[in-house]
């Protein structure tokens, strides 16, 4: 689940296989409004499709020409997105 507070979309719960479409989805919506700055801050637990669904918002950012930047990013998502090689694509709030 993805909500809203105040300038940040916070993601709470799991971002697990289970759960990526929906979520896929629904940051989708919440990028009509503008650059976003989203926080991990409520996630429970992650998996290798959470680097996925990340590069995924990150392909949905530029084709609507805003801005995305994660704030809280979980240590082992951006372990997973290392052993991957694709963690200096991820846009981490620095």
């Amino acid at each position: 689940m993805i909500r809203r507070d105040g300038d940040r979309l916070v993601v709470e719960g799991p971002v697990t296989l289970d759960t990526v479409p929906e979520l896929a989805t629904e940051l989708e919506g919440h990028l009509g409004q503008g650059d976003a700055v989203v926080d991990f801050g409520g996630v429970t637990d992650v998996d290798s499709s959470a680097v996925a669904l990340v590069l995924e918002w990150r392909r949905q950012a530029e084709r609507r020409s805003v801005s995305l930047r994660l704030a809280n990013t979980p240590e082992a998502l951006q372990n997973l997105a290392k052993l991957y090689g694709v963690l200096e694509l991820l846009p981490l709030a620095r």
